[in-house]
């Protein structure tokens, strides 16, 4: 996967394969970290195509000064961030078995190996803005100074950031009785 600057710069001049390309490079990355701000699985998955269609629609000019990805890890952060301050708390019944099983579905996609699974439990009980930190940082590899970027943040903020989320994620797995070096 490229950081997806060519294929942007490519939808932008016509070519519809360009954004073809951004959405399987980018989605499922997109729909993680976005969950980290829904807690759900479905609203994720919505905010996601929601990042998108910003993108395709908006056409907003990405000037290079970080990378593609960061530009639209922001997108979709502003996307969440929207959605939290106009979401209204109202689901229905039917809704929850399917959104269940959805949340299943994936993590049993991504989530294959019993270390993981516990991982994402731990960052699941982390704040937010763990949560949101460990994911651009180890997960989706951003530098410090992107994930600043994302989260609107100094650098300086980050590595502090980093450093108490880990420190935060290592005594919630020790409290499950797992134990790692280099956490």
């Amino acid at each position: 996967m490229g950081n997806g600057e060519s294929s942007y710069r490519r939808y932008l001049s016509g070519d519809d394969e360009g954004m073809t390309e951004l959405v399987r490079d980018f989605k499922d990355g997109l729909i993680f970290f976005l969950c980290g701000f829904t807690r759900d699985i479905g609203t994720a998955e919505e905010l996601c195509e929601d990042t998108f269609v910003k993108l395709a629609v908006n056409k907003p000019s990405f000037d290079g000064r970080s990378s593609f990805k960061t530009f639209l890890y922001t997108i979709a952060r502003n996307t969440a961030l929207d959605w939290k301050r106009a979401r209204k708390p109202a689901i229905s019944i039917d809704d929850i078995a399917e959104l269940e099983a959805d949340e299943r579905s994936l993590e049993e996609e991504y989530l294959r190996e019993e270390r993981r699974i516990s991982v994402r439990r731990a960052m699941d009980k982390l704040k937010d803005s763990y949560r949101q930190v460990l994911w651009l940082t180890y997960f989706e590899e951003l530098s410090n100074k992107e994930t600043a970027e994302v989260m609107g943040k100094s650098v300086h903020n980050i590595e502090t950031l980093v450093s108490r989320a880990r420190n935060a994620l290592k005594k919630i797995l020790e409290k499950e009785g797992f134990t790692y070096e280099n956490i």
